[in-house]
């Protein structure tokens, strides 16, 4: 199991690294520049905050190092981090039948697997994003994690599959009981409505490998 202080130390392991401080890293990865501040790891009540993992995914991308670098700094000296296999498949193939079950958990066979550190969702799997719909904030061959069990909420991005089969990846902009509406990543491409009977499954991305 992962610790808040293993993580905020491969924080600090990989500012090092490079040759930054927390400070200087955040801004190299076009973060706040106290966003990774120890005064921000821990709130006035006491409560831990740890780092979100689109933070993580923009530092893995602005000093090049890979997620089992990044895993790496959080072992330490000869602990080894836990992780466990997690389908993947195209976005494409997604909207495909026989991936899924009736309830949107992955299932089936056709899925390749990627390794990553042990999360809490059983039935978390991962997404590879083809062609530029979903620029700037995903790119062709970027790969995102998806829960199932992850609660949602405005603002969330999102992958939906609709009960035609259509999957894509948008932002949550609102949600009533008859209908939901979603945002597009690109504004290239024009938002989406849909009734709530024409979602077969709405899932959190909860991590991008940018």
């Amino acid at each position: 199991m992962l610790t808040h202080k293993q993580i905020w130390s491969a924080i600090d392991a990989l500012a090092a690294k490079n040759r930054l401080s927390p400070s200087g890293l955040a801004k190299l990865a076009g973060l706040d520049p106290t966003t990774f501040n120890k005064s921000k790891r821990d709130a006035p009540n006491g409560k831990l905050r740890w780092p979100s993992t689109e933070s993580i995914s923009k530092v893995l991308t602005a000093t090049g190092a890979s997620l089992e670098e990044f895993l790496e700094l959080i072992g330490g000296r000869g602990l080894h981090i836990k992780a466990r296999l997690v389908p993947l498949v195209g976005m494409a193939q997604a909207g495909s039948s026989g991936f899924f079950t009736d309830a949107g958990f992955p299932a089936g066979a056709g899925w390749d697997e990627i390794p990553f550190p042990e999360i809490a969702d059983e039935h978390v799997y991962a997404l590879e994003i083809a062609g530029d719909s979903m620029l700037p904030v995903y790119r062709d061959g970027d790969r995102i994690l998806v829960s199932p069990e992850a609660s949602l909420r405005r603002g969330d991005r999102v992958v939906v599959k609709t009960t035609a089969g259509e999957v894509m990846a948008k932002q949550l902009a609102r949600q009533t009981a008859q209908k939901i509406e979603l945002k597009s990543l690109n504004p290239a491409y024009e938002d989406r409505e849909f009734p709530v009977a024409d979602i077969a499954f709405m899932h959190r991305i909860i991590w991008a490998s940018q």
